[in-house]
């Protein structure tokens, strides 16, 4: 299956290997609907908690409006699902093993009228 935009990764469970200039061309677009939300959420699937923590961190990094606290409290064995808050600052961790890997996005709004929309999965080295 071939990647081309956002959208072409709604239906996987885990998060495809891409090219550089796959990369380029989805981070282009996650980009303008990232800087149009008013906050995101961000659900990440992982193998471990530490690897879900560094790719959150990852993506603090690359955009330093979005930042969050505590993680060195976070923890949870095995596969887990790791889920942070923009709007609130909060992040939380769980086991859940049989999960794909990667990283969604959502979009949020204060606009009760604009709808949210979720991305991914990424992969959990998009952002480094």
């Amino acid at each position: 299956m071939e990647i081309n935009s956002l959208v072409d990764l709604n239906n996987l469970r885990t998060a495809p290997q891409l090219s550089d200039r796959q990369e380029k061309k989805l981070l282009e677009e996650l980009e303008a609907n990232i800087f149009n939300a008013d906050w995101i959420t961000i659900g990440i699937m992982a193998l471990s908690d530490n690897r879900a923590i560094e790719a959150l961190q990852s993506i603090s990094e690359k955009y330093p409006s979005i930042k969050f606290g505590n993680l060195g409290s976070l923890h949870a064995d095995g596969g887990v699902f790791l889920k942070a808050n923009q709007k609130t600052g909060n992040v939380f961790v769980r086991s859940e093993n049989g999960l794909g890997e990667g990283i969604l996005i959502t979009c949020q709004y204060d606009e009760i009228t604009k709808e949210s929309n979720t991305f991914g999965p990424l992969p959990l080295d998009l952002f480094t």
